[in-house]
């Protein structure tokens, strides 16, 4: 069973469709003991950082998160659930965030022409040998973001996908051994998103 951890940052339904479709059980949740008991874990997440945050602690699932991580029970973070996996988040003027890869969410640089957030498709390029989360995507296949920040990794070996916005190129996939997240959404991808959201949960 995926648990798809409820923490009121919005998302979760369209992520428990899509295992929905796949045919693959999960269960929405906020409970501590039912997110150690699973065998994996979604964390995803739409907003803010420092309400993200706040839910979590107050939900007493930071603890638990981390847990999870160091049972070495694979958990995939979506959008928000990329960013505050990392120390801090340069959101809200600043915020601490879980400290599971070190490094920090940063905002997209002003440029002509370009429009923040980033809303829409873009091409994913793996790094190196790909992940098995992108076993059977062709390199390059487009995803769909909606973000003004994006996760910037302390240690550019954990980053296994990159996307290019105006002209900037940002790891958009970060990889820490159990833990994979992904700037863009899969749930909201069509068939590539799915294909990664079924390599997940099967693999």
């Amino acid at each position: 069973m995926i648990a798809i951890v409820d923490y009121r940052a919005g998302n979760l339904t369209s992520v428990a469709n899509a295992f929905d479709f796949l045919g693959i059980e999960n269960a929405v949740t906020s409970d501590p003991e039912t997110i150690l008991r699973a065998d994996k874990v979604v964390f995803p997440g739409v907003g803010a950082a420092k309400s993200a945050m706040e839910n979590l602690r107050a939900a007493g699932l930071v603890e638990t998160l981390k847990r999870v991580v160091e049972l070495g029970k694979p958990m995939l973070g979506i959008c928000l659930g990329s960013q505050i996996v990392l120390d801090s988040s340069e959101e809200d003027g600043g915020v601490e965030c879980l400290g599971l890869i070190p490094g920090k969410a940063v905002r997209f640089a002003s440029e002509p022409g370009l429009a923040i957030p980033q809303m829409g498709w873009n091409q994913v390029k793996t790094a190196g040998t790909p992940h098995y989360v992108f076993d059977g995507i062709p390199d390059g296949t487009n995803f769909y973001f909606v973000h003004s920040y994006y996760p910037s990794p302390a240690n550019p070996e954990h980053a296994i996908a990159k996307t290019t916005y105006g002209s900037q190129t940002f790891a958009c996939a970060l990889c820490a051994g159990n833990l994979v997240v992904t700037q863009f959404h899969p749930e909201k991808s069509g068939e590539a998103g799915l294909r990664l959201l079924k390599n997940f949960a099967t693999k």
